[in-house]
């Protein structure tokens, strides 16, 4: 998923988002995946990536049955190279019942102290941890330093 230039946000949040694509797809512009997504591209949070997660990316927006423009393809994974922040994390040694998800725990692992949160719908996938969230968690954690 995400690279190297760190944007100045209205807070320190950074996320790894799980539900990119989720949001891409969605029917419902209200939906609590777009409403993440459109934070990340309103520079309002900052996107965490590694080499493995874009790759991940890449793969997964060029499946036929998503039918994404290869243009909107190349225009996300570029945006997300310029502005996410790219992250070299170490491998954890963690064992989760899908071990694809792996790269995006050990990223998350590797910036959790620094207010970042792993975005997922697929919670279950993850061992229980407050940095670990599903998009209307976010959404509601970041009213809460709204409003702070």
């Amino acid at each position: 998923m995400p690279k190297l230039m760190r944007l100045e946000r209205a807070n320190n949040n950074e996320v790894l988002c799980g539900c990119l694509v989720s949001a891409l797809i969605s029917k419902h512009e209200d939906a609590a995946t777009v409403q993440v997504v459109n934070k990340l591209f309103d520079e309002d949070i900052g996107f965490l990536y590694s080499d493995d997660i874009e790759k991940e990316y890449a793969a997964v927006l060029n499946r036929p049955k998503f039918n994404f423009s290869k243009e909107n393809i190349n225009y996300l994974l570029g945006s997300i190279r310029k502005y996410g922040i790219l992250i070299n994390p170490k491998a954890s040694g963690t064992i989760l019942p899908d071990m694809n998800d792996l790269p995006f725990y050990e990223l998350v692992l590797e910036k959790k102290d620094d207010h970042a949160y792993l975005v997922t719908g697929n919670i279950k996938h993850f061992p229980k941890e407050p940095f670990i969230v599903s998009p209307k968690e976010l959404l509601k954690i970041l009213d809460n330093e709204q409003h702070d």
